[in-house]
Parts: C-alpha cells; structure tokens; sequence
C-alpha cells in the first residue's frame, strides 16, 4: 500500500495511491485502521506532499563502505558502532519542492539514501529482533549536505540542517512488492539531470536495518511518523541552481527535486 500526503482545493490530508494512478482520501493519519472518506483525486488535481512530518529524521552517516572510502579525507573511518545525527523537522521537503542552497554555498552535495518511517507503536528499548515490528514502512530521503560546512564545523548539524536539505517521498511503501517490510536488498540510485552518480544496494549496509532501529531506540524513543536516514551509497558530489536531483529506489518509485538559489525562493507559506 501507497501513503501519500497531499494538498487539494479542500486541505491537507493522507491518502492511498490505488494502481489506477487516483489517490483515495482515508480519515486522520494512517496509523491503525484505514478508513477512507470516499473522496478521490486524480493526481493531475492535488499536490504531493512529504508523505509524513516526522518530530525527527534520525540519520546514520558512514554506513556504506564505499561511501567511506571517498569520504576518507573529511570523515574518518567506519565506525564501530552506528554513528548518528539529527536533522530537523523543518528540513523535510516533499517530491517536487525545491532544493534550496544556501548564500555563498558552492559545495552543496546529494545523498539519497533508504528511509524508515516508524509506525505507531513507535520503539524504545527494542531489540534487533522486535525492531521490524517497529516499522511502518519505507520511503526515499535525499539526505543533502553542505560539504564545506561540514569539513569546517566538525560535527555536521549546521551541515545537514539548513531548511529544503531532507527532501521526502513520493509516498510511503508499507509492503513492498514481493518481499513484504524486508528491504534488505534493495537498489538505490541517484542521478542528476539524467547523469548517475550513485549506484548501491542496502545489502551492503554496514549496520542493517533491525541494528539501526534497536540502537537508536536505547538512546532515544522512536515516535510514529519518525524517519530513519539509513546512509548512501558512493557517488555523492555537487549539485547547484538549475539542476534536478531524481533519488531512486528498488520497489519504492522515484523521488525528484529541483535545485534553487536560497534568496531565488519565497520561504513565506509553503506546505511541506
């Protein structure tokens, strides 16, 4: 099942997108029992959103080794144990929003990468085995990075913080098609005006999925709606104004964004 969050003439709300290509309003949020409204839209008539509003995208970094291996210079060696940081709430963008790079940036980097959304029983203290319990489903993040910022602050919140730097979605897969809530295995890639960059499969994640979820939860209390950012691939580089970033993943569509200069983009309103 599909779970999209979007905004039409009549406000915002979730829905579910059925394989004829409409979405079908349900009641609330989608955790729990699924009632749906009986409105429907096509998707020519609404405008996708974030497919959540997490209270905070927990983010794993060096969590593919090939990803370490270019990143040596700036970022050490694979850590021992998962190695996390936050991004805000108010970074999350939707598919199709804007990237924005901030004043003076030039070093301004993709990285897409598998999202976790927690479902609604959340998780804390949880064990690798009890984890997948946890999860609600999967989604695309694009975890961006200001590359220079990171190399001179060393830690990375102001790096990875700016608002636009977590582009989410299309939707929210909570059964992906033939393998259920396992996403083990999937391919992950990311291009930029057509060109690929980054090319990966979550096999080769240092600390999988269940670790992640387990360790996070014994430091703080995973809340429904909450984003795991699991890592990327290689292939990571700039992106600049004009360009269009298309974040890909095996089972779960495509999310694209555009890239925009800060001061070129109106901040005043919006829905995320």
């Amino acid at each position: 099942m599909r779970i999209v969050r979007f905004a039409s003439p009549q406000g915002m709300s979730f829905g579910v997108l059925d394989g004829d290509g409409q979405v079908a309003q349900i009641e609330g949020h989608p955790f729990g029992q699924i009632s749906f409204t009986g409105a429907r839209y096509e998707q020519a008539d609404i405008r996708l959103l974030s497919p959540i509003l997490p209270s905070k995208v927990v983010c794993v970094g060096k969590n593919y080794a090939d990803h370490i291996a270019e990143m040596k210079g700036l970022t050490g060696d694979a850590p021992k144990e998962p190695l996390l940081f936050l991004k805000p709430s108010t970074s999350v963008i939707g598919p199709g929003d804007a990237i924005r790079i901030p004043a003076g940036s030039t070093n301004v980097h993709h990285e897409a990468e598998l999202a976790v959304v927690i479902g609604a029983r959340g998780a804390r203290n949880v064990s690798p085995e009890q984890a997948l319990s946890s999860v609600f489903g999967y989604t695309i993040g694009n975890d961006v990075t200001e590359r220079d910022m990171q190399r001179s602050d060393g830690q990375w919140t102001r790096a990875k913080g700016f608002d636009s730097f977590c582009p989410l979605g299309p939707w929210i897969e909570t059964d992906l098609p033939g393998v259920g809530l396992d996403a083990a295995d999937l391919e992950v890639t990311c291009t930029v005006d057509g060109e690929r960059r980054q090319h990966g499969r979550t096999s080769s994640l240092i600390f999988g999925i269940p670790t992640l979820i387990s360790y996070i939860s014994r430091v703080m209390t995973l809340l429904p709606g909450d984003v795991v950012l699991t890592g990327t691939p290689a292939g990571v580089g700039p992106i600049r104004a004009g360009q269009r970033v298309e974040c890909t993943i095996e089972g779960l569509g495509t999310l694209a964004n555009s890239v925009a200069d800060a001061d070129a983009v109106s901040t005043a309103g919006g829905a995320r």
